[in-house]
């Protein structure tokens, strides 16, 4: 598995504009070493220990985006070593996310999640939800979180128009919130969605992060 070969392969079929994040979950540190070296620096971790422990071990310049889902007694040990956390599924989350981040006197950078898959596994706010958390302003409570945008995906199907479906659902949530100026947001402009098998379709419905592990460091290594 030539990682620095993947990478730039995959950064050369990615459009301008648009951020790749090299989910590097259950990948070693040197892996994560050779995507860097090939000039990434933005990489995805979905567990905080493991996070953490590379974190220390890795160059400093590296943007950590935590993407799975995050455990409310696990939000301290996070606050202050991501670039942002893209996995917002819940207001209890958030609100604990800036209680922590006013005490480390930190400003911390998210994503809300949006649950559109067919399948219950999966965490985030429902469409309307998420719409009426915005409408009713509670975003103006917070003191040191700024919601940069939102992160969404697909179903886990082979249906490549139910996937179709799903990210022009999440890009239109998106869509309504940046684009209603009686909100008065400032830097939410960030749509995370799409990973190693469906990426081209989330970038053509909006995207401008993406999210792919497997076509850079194969599979995972459990």
């Amino acid at each position: 598995m030539n990682v620095a070969c993947n990478i730039k392969e995959v950064r050369a079929e990615i459009p301008a504009g648009v951020e790749l994040v090299a989910v590097s979950k259950f990948h070693p540190a040197e892996a994560v070493m050779a995507a860097y070296e090939a000039g990434q620096r933005c990489f995805g971790e979905s567990r905080v220990q493991e996070l953490l422990e590379k974190e220390k071990e890795l160059p400093q310049d590296i943007r950590w985006h935590f993407i799975g889902h995050l455990q409310t007694n696990k939000v301290k040990q996070l606050i202050g070593k991501t670039s942002l956390i893209e996995s917002v599924d819940s207001e209890r989350l958030l609100r604990l996310i800036d209680k922590e981040s006013e005490k480390a006197g930190v400003v911390t950078n998210v994503l809300m999640q949006v649950h559109v898959a067919k399948e219950e596994t999966k965490f985030g706010f429902y469409p309307e939800e998420l719409l009426q958390f915005f409408t009713d302003k509670k975003f103006e409570t917070l003191t040191n979180t700024h919601i940069c945008g939102i992160m969404g995906m697909a179903s886990n199907t082979d249906d490549l128009i139910r996937v179709r479906e799903d990210f022009k659902n999440i890009a239109a949530v998106f869509n309504r919130i940046a684009n209603d100026s009686t909100l008065g947001l400032r830097g939410f402009d960030r749509l995370s969605m799409g990973m190693s098998g469906d990426w081209q379709i989330a970038v053509e419905e909006g995207a401008n992060i993406v999210r792919i592990g497997t076509r850079i460091f194969g599979e995972r290594q459990y």
